[in-house]
């Protein structure tokens, strides 16, 4: 039962992302959420009723701080863009990652190479980032604040 639960939740989610109800299009979305979830086996978490609304509130601080930073680095970059003669570093910063879960980490990850200007080149098996930024000297001072922020973020909504 569980199983089919998630094959709809994620057929809902295939349907949400490509808004086409033909049968067939239906019927693609089941094959591939029937595909995945065979193929990662999820297994049933129990809901911890107390700890949902500092979940809740985490996922939502975390979503508000990834948008901030996504509108600001844009604007940064797109000032770069515009004014072509500052002189920037470019360069790889490390990044240490902080985090317990691999899921944790590979949305760390993904939240630091959405921002502009910064992309994750290489990840090791402890989850240390090696990031790409554009200003590595700007970036490397500003870096610890911030992915403190993300880690107890991360560790609030996925524990």
């Amino acid at each position: 039962m569980y199983y089919l639960r998630t094959v709809f939740l994620l057929t809902l989610v295939y349907l949400a992302l490509r808004p086409n109800f033909e049968i067939l299009n239906i019927l693609a979305g089941i094959i591939i959420a029937a595909v995945v979830v065979l193929l990662l086996r999820p297994q049933p978490q129990p809901l911890r009723w107390r700890q949902l609304p500092t979940i809740i509130l985490a996922l939502i601080r975390y979503t508000v701080v990834l948008a901030y930073d996504l509108v600001v680095s844009g604007i940064q970059v797109a000032r770069i863009v515009l004014k072509p003669g500052r002189t920037l570093r470019p360069g790889i910063i490390i990044i240490p990652s902080k985090n317990q879960s691999e899921v944790a980490q590979a949305l760390n990850a993904h939240a630091i190479t959405l921002t502009p200007g910064e992309i994750v080149v290489e990840m090791t098996d402890d989850g240390t980032m090696y990031t790409h930024c554009l200003n590595a000297t700007e970036s490397q001072k500003l870096v610890d604040d911030a992915q403190e922020m993300r880690v107890s973020l991360l560790e609030k909504f996925l524990a």
